[in-house]
């Protein structure tokens, strides 16, 4: 398929229907929802790499002057492949390479988790097969049925855009996502924590610190019941605070819970993981669901961001409009946490959905409005928010939070794989990734345009410009420095 480059948008800032800026609810907490022409900044389109227009884009992980991005389907569909993008001129991102076959791209796994390893020059990424939707995933039809396994990629000098396989490691259980945590007393010490969405509210924690040996340690596996019958109550994400001593876990229809994690961090044999949060009094919000639970550098609250799809039947029964948005939760009391604000797109109003009724009906299930995966500083909020695009959140005041700005791109003309739940109707973009922030760029991919590389201006913005590097799932680059609170 021709490249097609599209940097009409020098400068994006989308303009959406005017909303109440805030109203309180029942039960004290305030919501919030986005009005564009409060929003004080904006985002400037730096680079944009469409990925040879293949759709079906993932998982992003940057390093040095590269940038890797995975892929939601499988091989079955061409350009699947990990695609390894020259960012050493930000302004005029290029592919380079490819991972594919038999390291990537293979029929039935999808490449949607991925992180770098820095002090090792290791990219690894997690090959899913048990999560290879045919439904959602545009996968084959007879997937989903694999072993999930990940694979490790040296990455140093030449090797950085052509990696080299120096290991395998198959979990116990199946992963679907995980958070890469760096113990900052000992940086030859590393461990992954994996939330096994497929085995209930479970987590299992690896030490990888001697992949290169082909050494992993599955060091504790924690589990619980959550005790809500009716809702979905796997465990989806954690996020690890810099010093390893709590962990913050969204449970889809379960909501949050703090995890005490100080004897795993202090490297104790047989560690114990002890749950903080009252498992009667803690925040849920019911299904679809948490998705992403970030702890604010240096404040005792906690950024949650939900992943609600297009409603597809019998699978996803239940997503839909009005979707996903964020709820910020006061931490202060850590048994007793509370929702305190929730920050909305227009979309996200009952209003909106009862206007597609008649207009636009398969909204619902081709579509999705819903806030995923955030990467905070110490006074912002940026996060993907699937067809709003790139939002800025202002969360200088838990309880008021304020759009800051949105970027939302100009999709492109086609692509070859339409994402089935979140881009194959009316709206074509699906802003996705965790957005990493290099050199003070923000660097993020959309499932169906591409990478997009980004600068922010507006309210502390001098948080985001001053950064060599931070990602929302890892405790790289600035993350100690932020947190203070431990």
């Amino acid at each position: 398929m021709r490249r097609i480059v599209n940097l009409t948008l020098a400068v994006a800032l989308i303009a959406i229907p005017a909303a109440a800026s805030a109203r309180p609810s029942g039960d004290g907490v305030n919501v919030v929802v986005a009005d564009a022409a409060e929003a004080k900044g904006e985002f400037e389109l730096v680079g944009h790499e469409p990925l040879m227009n293949r759709g079906m884009n993932a998982a992003l992980a940057v390093h040095k002057g590269y940038a890797y991005v995975g892929s939601r389907t499988d091989g079955l569909h061409p350009n699947a492949s990990v695609m390894i993008v020259d960012v050493s001129d930000p302004g005029a991102p290029t592919v380079v390479g490819q991972i594919g076959t038999p390291d990537a791209a293979n029929p039935g796994e999808t490449t949607r988790e991925m992180r770098i390893w820095p002090e090792e020059d290791i990219l690894i990424i997690l090959n899913l097969a048990s999560n290879c939707s045919y439904l959602i995933h545009a996968c084959s039809p007879t997937s989903a049925t694999g072993t999930d396994v990940y694979r490790f990629f040296d990455i140093s000098g030449d090797k950085a855009s052509a990696p080299e396989l120096i290991g395998e490691y198959a979990p116990s259980s199946n992963p679907h996502e995980f958070f890469l945590w760096d113990d900052p007393k000992d940086k030859d010490r590393t461990l992954l924590y994996q939330s096994n969405t497929g085995s209930g509210t479970q987590m299992t924690i690896t030490d990888i610190s001697d992949a290169r040996k082909g050494k992993f340690d599955e060091i504790v596996v924690w589990e619980t019941v959550v005790p809500s019958p009716d809702t979905d109550n796997r465990l989806h994400s954690m996020t690890v605070t810099p010093d390893g001593r709590r962990t913050h876990i969204a449970i889809l229809g379960g909501g949050y819970l703090e995890l005490d994690t100080s004897q795993v961090a202090a490297g104790k044999s047989k560690p114990k993981i002890k749950q903080i949060t009252n498992m009667e009094k803690r925040p849920a919000w019911g299904d679809p669901g948490a998705h992403s639970t970030v702890k604010f550098p240096g404040r005792d609250f906690v950024f949650a961001a939900d992943e609600v799809y297009g409603e597809v039947p019998v699978l996803l029964a239940g997503h839909g409009c009005p979707w996903g948005w964020v709820r910020i939760i006061d931490i202060r009391n850590h048994v007793f946490p509370k929702i305190v604000s929730e920050f909305k797109l227009p979309q996200n109003e009952e209003e909106f959905c009862e206007s597609l009724t008649d207009n636009d009906p398969l909204r619902n299930s081709t579509s999705s409005y819903a806030a995923h995966n955030p990467t905070l500083t110490d006074n912002l909020a940026l996060i993907t928010w699937h067809a709003g695009g790139m939002v800025a959140v202002d969360i200088s005041n838990p309880k008021k939070p304020a759009l800051a700005a949105q970027f939302v791109p100009e999709p492109l003309v086609a692509v070859t794989q339409e994402d089935p739940a979140l881009s194959s109707g009316h709206d074509k973009v699906a802003m996705w990734s965790f957005p990493v922030v290099k050199d003070g760029l923000i660097y993020a991919v959309d499932v169906r345009n591409g990478l997009y590389i980004l600068r922010y201006s507006g309210p502390y913005e001098k948080e985001v410009a001053s950064l060599k590097f931070l990602e929302g799932n890892s405790n790289l680059g600035a993350a100690a420095k932020l947190d203070r609170s431990y």
